[in-house]
């Protein structure tokens, strides 16, 4: 492994942290200095010896700074191979010295546009000699040591503590891949800003995007899978990744999927009445409105409270104690919420391995952006399903109106229905779902598994009737039978709502009508596969 001793070092930061303390190490082993603009004044303030650029290369930084080290006095000190006779030769006639070690942050462009900045001064921001720099370094780091984030020099220092001065192969190799993901990622920023933002284009002919790992999983959807939870570079709608986890085990890979399906669900309801989603293989199991937090967690579990046995559980509202020991009672995988009071904390710490996570508010069901899925040999990118739909929007095609309660539980199930595997159908009453059934081939088994539910649910707690008798249904899809709508008529539904659009609607609503129901179409699909 060849030792590389550190003699000169060329050092031009943007973001200054472990600056001085970096170049103060390297001058107390005689640490040629070669710095440039804001990062030499920095080290001159904080009283280093430090050459100018400009004296390396013999011309001045000019054009407001865009042009300083593209010269060949730096990229050939930079990228010669030192054991290369006619490299050697090239750098002796014309008088370049080599560069050991290369400390380069680049431009902050991220956080430019982040903060809305005009146009001219995101270009401004779009770094050209820092990238250079970090390719050519990065690239000959068989000579050359690269540094491009402050938490690397740590292990630098220790580096060269450790080796008398100098770095061996396998710090340089690492520290060039991580340089190269540097520069790959800034890259991508710019070409997705110059896409998205500038240039409006919905799915641009070239789409690279970059993402840092946020934490290795212990495995993946099953033991002999590996796994791993990546961050986008720039984070624009905070989630499960952001928020803090207060107690419990490290989160599974399963945790994350379905805890996301908990909150994205409970975020539908951000601002209104508190609500509990319950969440079982990403798919809700009950879901429920209520005045205080602990009667929706009551009447979100009687939906389904076997499923609800292993499950996760979301809410829109801080949690409070009331709540949080009655979701105790049972075993309870993951809890989310944008809140959490002392109580509620203290009853969940009594369960040392249930993962209680506090998020930074609830996501915004509406954002724009797209999703993306993995097929053989492709990537399908769509927008996000962020349509909606009000009262206003809805057409009733039935003889008889649905009543201002059958509205909103249409409402209700139709919001739940969104969330759930297709084909889906969700009965709904009193702003409780009654019953959901999820994932199958056909909508008339979805009916019927939701029904049966309702069904074990009311003698489980011994009601009169199952709470499907009175309810609204929802249906993701249209019903291109009557059969899925006979059979929530069969359960008791009094009212549907649907998207509509089949060839046989008129059979289906002759048979709404047949039966005293009220038909609501909303013109728009949720398929959610």
């Amino acid at each position: 492994m060849t030792a590389i001793t550190i003699r000169r070092a060329l050092l031009s930061v943007s973001d200054k942290t472990g600056l001085v303390e970096l170049g103060q190490a390297l001058a107390a082993r005689g640490v040629d200095l070669v710095s440039t603009g804001g990062t030499a004044t920095a080290l001159r303030q904080a009283g280093l010896t430090v050459r100018d650029v400009a004296d390396v290369t013999g011309f001045p930084e000019m054009m407001d700074g865009r042009v300083k080290t593209l010269h060949p006095a730096v990229h050939g000190g930079l990228l010669a191979v030192r054991d290369d006779t006619a490299h050697a030769q090239a750098m002796t006639e014309h008088g370049i010295g080599a560069i050991d070690l290369v400390v380069v942050n680049l431009y902050p462009f991220e956080q430019t546009v982040a903060r809305g900045a005009p146009r001219d001064e995101v270009i401004e921001n779009i770094d050209i000699g820092g990238p250079s720099m970090v390719r050519s370094a990065a690239k000959n780091h068989r000579y050359v040591t690269i540094l491009t984030d402050p938490a690397d020099y740590a292990p630098f220092l220790a580096e060269l503590e450790a080796e008398d001065g100098a770095t061996l192969q396998p710090f340089r190799q690492r520290m060039a891949a991580k340089a190269f993901a540097a520069t790959a990622a800034y890259d991508a920023a710019i070409s997705q800003w110059f896409a998205f933002a500038d240039q409006g284009e919905r799915f641009p002919a070239q789409l690279t995007t970059s993402a840092r790992l946020h934490s290795t999983l212990r495995y993946g959807e099953n033991p002999h899978q590996h796994a791993a939870l990546y961050v986008p570079q720039r984070v624009g709608t905070p989630g499960l990744p952001q928020a803090e986890q207060v107690q419990g085990k490290e989160l599974s890979y399963n945790n994350y999927n379905d805890a996301n399906a908990a909150l994205e669900l409970a975020a539908e309801f951000a601002g209104g009445a508190p609500a509990v989603v319950i969440v079982k293989h990403a798919n809700p199991c009950g879901v429920a409105q209520r005045s205080t937090l602990s009667e929706a967690w009551h009447a979100a579990l009687e939906c389904d409270s076997v499923s609800a046995f292993g499950g996760i559980v979301a809410t829109n509202v801080p949690l409070d104690g009331p709540t949080a020991e009655a979701i105790c009672e049972i075993f309870t995988e993951v809890v989310v919420a944008p809140g959490a009071d002392d109580a509620a904390r203290a009853a969940f710490a009594r369960k040392k391995n249930l993962r209680l996570l506090i998020t930074q508010g609830l996501p915004d069901p509406r954002r724009p952006g797209l999703t993306q899925t993995v097929i053989t040999g492709g990537l399908l990118f769509q927008t996000r399903d962020n349509g909606a739909i009000a009262q206003a929007d809805l057409k009733v095609v039935t003889e008889r109106h649905p009543t201002e309660d059958e509205l909103r539980d249409c409402l209700f199930a139709w919001t739940v229905a969104r969330h759930v595997k297709s084909n889906a159908i969700v009965y709904a009453k009193d702003g409780a779902t009654a019953g959901i059934g999820a994932g199958q081939m056909n909508r008339r088994d979805s009916s019927r598994i939701a029904a049966m539910k309702a069904a074990e649910a009311a003698e489980k707690y011994g009601w009169r009737e199952a709470r499907t008798v009175g309810s609204a249904v929802a249906s993701d899809a249209f019903f291109p039978f009557a059969d899925g709508l006979l059979a929530a008529a069969e359960a008791g539904a009094t009212a549907v709502i649907q998207p509509g659009g089949s060839i046989r609607d008129e059979e289906v609503i002759a048979a709404a009508d047949a039966h005293g129901l009220a038909m609501v179409f909303t013109g728009m699909r949720h398929f959610r596969h």
